[in-house]
């Protein structure tokens, strides 16, 4: 995965998503990974990497604080890729240049995980 053109994609898969988050501990890359599902699942097992957590059932809380940090990129990953499509989605029409959907969400994740194991369900 190159970094160079991060900003333009729309979305990554979980293994290009692995290979960002090791060059980013490189210092190649720059990007924060933000988990929209909710705490208890974020307990029960998350990606390593991600920098914030932020509930999609409290986006009216955080949404506009994203929106505005249109000068760092954007990687949003959920359970499935379902809400995190529609964040990237909403995001981008308040003018977020560069939020990228994680393909697949953690189902799809095959890469370290912190806070136990994770299953897909």
């Amino acid at each position: 995965m190159n970094c160079q053109n991060l900003r333009e994609r729309a979305r990554v898969s979980s293994e290009e998503l692995e290979a960002l988050l090791r060059e980013r501990e490189a210092g190649e890359c720059d990007f924060l990974l933000v988990d929209v599902r909710e705490p208890f699942e974020y307990e029960e097992a998350h990606i390593a990497g991600v920098d914030l957590l932020r509930p999609t059932s409290r986006f009216r809380e955080w949404a506009e604080e994203l929106a505005g940090r249109r000068d760092e990129t954007l990687i949003i990953t959920c359970r499935t890729a379902n809400r995190s499509y529609q964040v990237q989605q909403i995001l981008r029409r308040m003018g977020h240049p560069a939020v990228i959907d994680h393909a697949g969400g953690i189902v799809s994740w095959r890469g370290p995980i912190e806070g136990g194991s994770y299953g897909g369900d």
